[in-house]
This record gives structure tokens, C-alpha cells and sequence, in this order.
């Protein structure tokens, strides 16, 4: 049996109270017969943008379709082949200012070395068909439950491949698969606006209760959507500060419990500002708390509103950010990353606007997500401030990590474009290992006192 299928075949639906605030309509079984047919499994248009610069979805890139990797963690390139098409630079960015988001334009009009290479479109994303036949499930069942801030009647990943409003598409990528259980080693690297930096190399683990040992148990898993561990192992001053959290589905009924292990004082502590806009550990100021991997947490301080779609140029396919012949050095530059190296193609997104409620508090007032259809992963965010000012870019670099049915980031970068610092996390070009599959953990492993003892 193979682990998509243990996963499946040990999760349990989760189910949430429906008494407890607004409910939400689902889909029919008649319109959910649209995922595999008309729609992708996932629910992204299969066929061709009318142009033709955008294709037909035809199943994606996965392991039956692809030559095996030497390394599942780092597949290797299969487009090697491939040359940009054109750039997008400094020059003639007014061109393309349709395709692009006004934070990829504010980049431009700051940095005149900036540049965009765009190659061909190639939807590579695909998952394995146990996980397309959970989320037709979802379709018909999934509902948004606490005004929004909740889910309900979910399994797995995805509760709703036919979105109808903001919150279903910001639900649809804060629960996307990631593989059920992954171990990375990364570094993250805050960059000051003279190009100098010091890396922090860290590793974590997430891991979806049907992943445990024991699978998934309503008493302890019951309001769980993943387990995760982070622990920091350089520089010095920050070596053997771990973080632990219990990701909550509904963070409103049950707020995100977090812990962390200060290595100065040798204790572990909740951590309750590991939420919204709280700092982010080994960020030096850059990343909130619900920065990371693009957006995590609670929605519940904003109001989701769905604008629609639109094409985008957004990273795509980086492959290139693999490489391990290139050096940290070689891929940070002053202001932005070593375009060399990076990779965009035009695909369509989904727009969502989120805008703070009244009374509510974080040091965004406004967040524009553009979230890739095929994966349902935000691609590109825009943050404004409490002036409504844009303030910072968001860009997840993804590929198909084609051996294991999964598209994830191997980079994501978070630029403030008023101080010209910014933030790459993810990067593993000079570690010997980068991402491990399908290791299975025990729920003690998230316990406060396997805290302690990683900490140390």
C-alpha cells in the first residue's frame, strides 16, 4: 500500500460543531461530477486560455508519468531544455502590467537591475487519484461553519475544489496537501538593503495526524489539521531555539497552541504570539507569524472577498533554486534574488481581497492574495499598511515534486519595499539533504517534553 493510500485509508472525517455560527451551502453531487470532467479534480479550468499562453491541464507531472529521481527530496529539472521566452525588466514592464500584480510592479519601478524571465506554461500539478477522490467527497460535504472561521464535515485536504466565495478559496489553500508527513532542512536568510546577510539554517517537520503511528484519534486530533516542529541549528546565538505547534482547524473555537524552547533559559513555554502578526523566529523583524508559508492561521481578523480570476506571471517550475552547484552567495543579491536562477510562467489565479474587520488588529490592513488554480497555493501576495499604502511582496517559488504527487515551495521570498530588505526562506542549495517524505512519527514526538529535548 502506498503512503497516499495509508493516509487515506486512516483518515477520519473531521467534524465540527454545526451549531456554532453560520453554516455555508455545499455544492450538489450534480455540479461536483464537474471535477475530472470539465474541471480539473482539483477544480481549476482544464482547458487552454484563449490566447493559447496558457494550456490545457492534461494530467499534470507525477510518478507515472515521470522518470524516477535519484532524490525524492530534490527531484531532479525536466526542463532543462526550456529557454525563457522573453524578461520582464525595469524597461518594459509597462507591457505586461496587466499580467502582473502591483507589488511585482513596485519591484520594477525600485530596483532598475530587477528582471522577470518568463518561460513556457506548463501545468505541471497533479496529486494522486486517492487524494482527487477525497476532495469530489469534500465537494458535497465540506462547509464553512463560525461565520466563515471554521470548517466542517472536512477530510483530508481541499474542502472546496468549487469555490463560491474568499473564505472558501483562503480555506482551500491554508489546508492543501503537503504531503502528510515531511521533514526539511532550510535556510532562511534575512537580507539587508546592502545586500549583506547571515543565514539561519533550521529544519522542521509537519505532519497530518493520519500520518502518525497510531493515525489519527478523535480524542486527541479531534480540531487538528497538521503537527510541527522547527528547530533552529545556526548561527550560534540562535542554535537550539525550537518551536512546537498544535494547528488548530478552527482557531477561533480553539485558539493555535504553540510552545517554544529557549535555549538561553532551558525551558519550554506556551507561545502565544506564534499567531496573526506576532514575529516570525530567525527573521530579524521581516515575517509575521502568519507570514509563513506564504499564509497560515486564523482568518478570522479579516473579510475575504472573492474579486475572481485573472492570469499571472508567478514563479513557477523553479527547479533552477535546487541546484546544488550554486552557493547562497550566488543566488542573494542586493534588493532581490539572482533572476538566473528563477523561473515565471503565466497561469491563472484566483484574486481574493482580504481586508482587516473593524476593531480588529494586525499590521496589515489590506492583504491582495493571488492563489494558483491548479494548486490552490498562494502564489503572489500584496500587504498594505494601516495607511493602505503597499508595504510588501510575497512570492512562493514552487515545483512539482513529481515522485510524490506533491507541488510545494522550495522558496518563498517576502520583500518590504519601503526598507528594501527582504526575507528568502527555504533554501537548501548548500544542505546535504533537503526534504525527506513520509517518515512516521509518534504524537509523543509533539509533546512539550520532545521540546525539550530538541532543544537541547
Amino acid at each position: 500500500m502506498n503512503i497516499m493510500n495509508r493516509y487515506i485509508t486512516t483518515a477520519s472525517l473531521l467534524v465540527l460543531s454545526l451549531a456554532a455560527g453560520t453554516t455555508f451551502a455545499k455544492v450538489t453531487p450534480e455540479e461536483a461530477e464537474k471535477l475530472g470532467t470539465t474541471l480539473t479534480p482539483l477544480g481549476a479550468q482544464i482547458e487552454a486560455n484563449a490566447a493559447g499562453t496558457i494550456p490545457k491541464w492534461v494530467g499534470g507531472l507525477h510518478s507515472e508519468n515521470s522518470t524516477k529521481s535519484k532524490d525524492s527530496g530534490r527531484p531532479e529539472n525536466p526542463f532543462t531544455e526550456d529557454k525563457a521566452l522573453f524578461e520582464i525588466t525595469s524597461a518594459n514592464f509597462g507591457d505586461y502590467k496587466e499580467n502582473l500584480s502591483p507589488g511585482q510592479i513596485a519591484m520594477f519601478e525600485k530596483y532598475a537591475d530587477y528582471k522577470m524571465p518568463v518561460y513556457k506554461t506548463r501545468r505541471t500539478a497533479a496529486y494522486s487519484s486517492d487524494l482527487y477522490d477525497v476532495v469530489k467527497k469534500n465537494a458535497t460535504t465540506a462547509e464553512l461553519v463560525r461565520n466563515g472561521n471554521g470548517l466542517a464535515n472536512f477530510d483530508t485536504a481541499i474542502p472546496f475544489p468549487i469555490a463560491k466565495n474568499g473564505s472558501e478559496v483562503i480555506w482551500n489553500h491554508i489546508t492543501r496537501y503537503r504531503g502528510g508527513s515531511a521533514k526539511r532542512f532550510l535556510t532562511t536568510i534575512p537580507v539587508q538593503s546592502n545586500g549583506s546577510f547571515v543565514p539561519v539554517k533550521m529544519n522542521d517537520q509537519l505532519v497530518w495526524p493520519e500520518f502518525l503511528k497510531s493515525g489519527r484519534n478523535a480524542k486527541y486530533d479531534d480540531n487538528i489539521l497538521f503537527y510541527y516542529l522547527q528547530q533552529i541549528t545556526a548561527p550560534a546565538r540562535l542554535t537550539g531555539t525550537a518551536l512546537m505547534v498544535h494547528e488548530t482547524i478552527d482557531q477561533v473555537k480553539e485558539a493555535r497552541k504553540a510552545w517554544v524552547y529557549n535555549a538561553g533559559q532551558r525551558r519550554v513555554r506556551r507561545a502565544p504570539n506564534v499567531a496573526y502578526d506576532g514575529p516570525g523566529a530567525g527573521t530579524d523583524g521581516l515575517r509575521a507569524a502568519d507570514n509563513y508559508d506564504m499564509y497560515n492561521g486564523a482568518p478570522d481578523r479579516y473579510e475575504w472577498k472573492l474579486v475572481g480570476k485573472k492570469e499571472l506571471y508567478i514563479p513557477y517550475n523553479s527547479y533552477k533554486l535546487l541546484d546544488t552547484t550554486a552557493k547562497y552567495d550566488d543566488l542573494v543579491q542586493k534588493g532581490h534574488l539572482n533572476a538566473d536562477y528563477l523561473r515565471y510562467e503565466l497561469h491563472r489565479v484566483w484574486q481574493v481581497e482580504a481586508t482587516l474587520r473593524e476593531g480588529a488588529r494586525h499590521i496589515y490592513a489590506k492583504r491582495t492574495f493571488f492563489i494558483d488554480e491548479d494548486t490552490w497555493g498562494a502564489s503572489v501576495i500584496d500587504q498594505y499598511d494601516g495607511r493602505g499604502e503597499l508595504w510588501k511582496l510575497s512570492e512562493a517559488h514552487n515545483i512539482q515534486f513529481y515522485d510524490v504527487n506533491t507541488p510545494w515551495m522550495v522558496a518563498e521570498t517576502l520583500h518590504d519595499l519601503n526598507s528594501g530588505r527582504y526575507l528568502v526562506t527555504g533554501l537548501s542549495n548548500q544542505e546535504p539533504t533537503f526534504m525527506i517524505w513520509g517518515k512516521k512519527v509518534k504524537r509523543t514526538d509533539f509533546s512539550t517534553s520532545a521540546l525539550r529535548r530538541l532543544g537541547r
